[in-house]
């Protein structure tokens, strides 16, 4: 059986258990609609939470980027893993004491004006924009390796099956299509691990063989890293186990990441869907469990790819590669450019470039290769070895011949160590999960803030139920169309990039808002809108002038000569930092909140009496 139809069939099962698990549990009512009937036990909130959590940039870029950056990749690890402590301690158990749906409505209620609830509905469709982009980014990645067809219809294919299950069913359907898909997740992630730990290092709890000791082939036993560093200094790589991110550059981006999530609206509104306060920390609990059993597991698959990859490929003759390495030219993933003429694959770090900072294969505007198209005469598209050619002018500055992207170590990984066919289709069907989940649940939010938040609370105050789902739905359609454009052309070459953005985007304008709404009685509503605007307007702007204008990396915040300044993924930061001094200034020459929003501000303090989520 090929390896085609296994992945074709492993995918149709696990498809047809979310389909029937949509239908099952479809919504009712605008409660089930928005927060499941508020009835879902802590053990299925933690793993519907932690499946919402791992997007496609989490399990198809997150070990790309520690296998292509080594310690430097960490910033993502720490990242999210400490947001979502953040998260747990001090804003969900509040939010939920509270009893609203979403974020905005919060907002709206503690800061007690209709133009709050405006800019939070404004910000929340701006950050899920951004992060749907590149969920459909990744699914249309996966999509195009399996079926070997273009990015762009694979973006398409993954955005109607999203619609029809979220569009569908609502929190209630999504809730336990996400626990089954954390469940495909979480072995596809961990099996190929443990395979190929017991290949590298003889031991099969990929953690300990990281730190462990090769033994492959029979070689005298040495420390893993001790071999990584070696072959990466060899190649002239910096060292694996060294950053080359300034101090300065790698804190703020961490603090963006972890603020960042603890702002993020999709997964704020998962604990809505549990009883009560309890529940809500015990299911944090498992959620954390089940995120790590996947984070704990990325630096190790980063690792050993980044030795499989160099171990299978450098030195060796094109026509004697192995098969998978054509499969991925194919696709536009891997390119080889036979700069030496001597039709052997060699791999070289910027070192050994002329100017020792460059080990680009090929020049090309967004870093990738792009092909002659399939009407040019064969002798153009195909060299001598059968090696695909690339329409771009090969780099000559330095001796580097290999091209691969980064968002493909996890996808090649089983097929570069020679793993089962079934394990391959399983990794194919984890993908595929992981991007799904994750746009459904912030589909879901998209709709609700413009159907109930906007529509309802602003717009059409006299909505009745049933419109208000309709609502939803049409925006839903309209906010996946959007994105499935952005996906097929999207802002940034790279998922977790482009992932990064929208974090950044949600720490400079929720995280604060909400922090000093549920801790401050003193803010009042004029210093939460300024706040959250100029926060928001801060980091957009310095986004959008280093990735689409012509900002060059001198021009950084903080950039000095001798290190570089604050990069666009790490400056939500320091959006974070103006949007708190903006508030407090703004709200001390304005004045007090009205007391009720004072008492209510004490309430949500007192643990006891912390009854169900209601929707008034």
């Amino acid at each position: 059986m090929s390896q085609y139809w296994l992945n074709l069939i492993f995918i149709g099962i696990s498809f047809a258990i979310y389909i029937v698990i949509a239908i099952k549990s479809r919504a009712t009512s605008t409660k089930e609609y928005y927060t499941a009937g508020g009835g879902v036990s802590p053990l299925a909130n933690g793993m519907a939470t932690a499946a919402d959590w791992m997007s496609a940039a989490t399990f198809i870029s997150m070990a790309g980027v520690v296998a292509s950056s080594g310690y430097d990749g960490s910033r993502f690890l720490m990242g999210w893993t400490g947001g979502f402590v953040l998260l747990t301690v001090l804003m969900v158990p509040y939010l939920r004491k509270f009893g609203k749906a979403t974020v905005p409505d919060f907002i709206g209620d503690r800061y007690y004006s209709k133009s709050a609830r405006f800019v939070a509905v404004l910000c929340a469709i701006f950050i899920c924009m951004t992060y749907i982009m590149g969920q459909m980014r990744g699914v249309g990645v996966v999509f195009s390796q399996l079926f070997g067809i273009g990015i762009p219809l694979g973006v398409v294919i993954g955005a109607s099956i999203v619609f029809f299950y979220a569009g569908l069913g609502g929190m209630k359907g999504i809730t336990y299509t996400q626990v089954a898909q954390y469940c495909v997740m979480a072995f596809a992630y961990t099996i190929p691990a443990i395979y190929i730990a017991i290949l590298l290092t003889n031991n099969f709890i990929p953690q300990l063989g990281l730190i462990g000791d090769y033994t492959k082939d029979g070689v005298p036993p040495v420390p893993f890293l001790d071999r990584l560093n070696n072959i990466n200094t060899e190649l002239g790589f910096s060292k694996y186990t060294d950053g080359s991110l300034s101090e300065m550059n790698m804190f703020c981006i961490t603090a963006a990441l972890m603020c960042g999530t603890a702002g993020l609206p999709h997964v704020i509104v998962r604990f809505f869907t549990v009883k009560n306060v309890r529940a809500v920390r015990r299911s944090a609990c498992w959620t954390l469990a089940f995120i790590a059993v996947i984070y704990l597991t990325a630096p190790t698959i980063g690792a050993f790819s980044r030795v499989n990859l160099i171990e299978s490929l450098n030195g060796k003759s094109y026509t004697e590669a192995p098969s998978w390495l054509k499969e991925f030219e194919a696709t536009g993933q891997m390119a080889w450019v036979d700069k030496n003429n001597d039709g052997k694959i060699n791999i070289h770090g910027p070192a050994h470039g002329d100017n020792g900072k460059n080990n680009k294969v090929f020049i090309s505007e967004n870093g990738k290769p792009s092909f002659p198209p399939a009407d040019t005469p064969e002798n153009q598209r195909i060299g001598q070895y059968g090696e695909r050619l690339l329409a771009n002018k090969a780099d000559t500055s330095n001796p580097n011949e290999l091209y691969f992207g980064n968002d493909i170590m996890v996808m090649a990984n089983p097929s570069m160590a020679g793993l089962p066919m079934w394990v391959i289709a399983l990794l194919m069907a984890g993908c595929i999960a992981a991007a799904l989940s994750t746009a459904a649940g912030l589909l879901l939010v998209l709709s609700t803030s413009i159907s109930h938040d906007l529509m309802k609370k602003i717009v059409k105050p006299d909505l009745s139920d049933k419109e208000e789902v309709n609502y939803a739905r049409i925006a839903s359609f309209v906010s996946l169309g959007v994105a499935t454009w952005f996906g097929i052309n999207p802002p940034s070459a790279f998922i977790a990039k482009t992932v990064a953005f929208a974090f950044g985007l949600a720490a400079s304008s929720f995280f604060p808002t909400l922090l000093i709404g549920i801790f401050s009685r003193r803010m009042n509503k004029q210093g939460a809108i300024a706040g959250m605007a100029c926060g928001i307007l801060f980091t957009l702007g310095y986004i959008i002038y280093f990735q689409f204008l012509d900002g060059t990396p001198d021009q950084y915040l903080f950039a000095t000569e001798s290190r570089g300044g604050i990069t666009p993924e790490g400056i939500g930061f320091v959006g974070m930092i103006i949007n708190f001094v903006v508030s407090f200034f703004v709200s001390y020459l304005t004045p007090d909140p009205p007391e009720e929003v004072k008492e209510m501000v004490e309430n949500i303090h007192i643990p006891s009496g912390a009854g169900e989520a209601s929707h008034h």
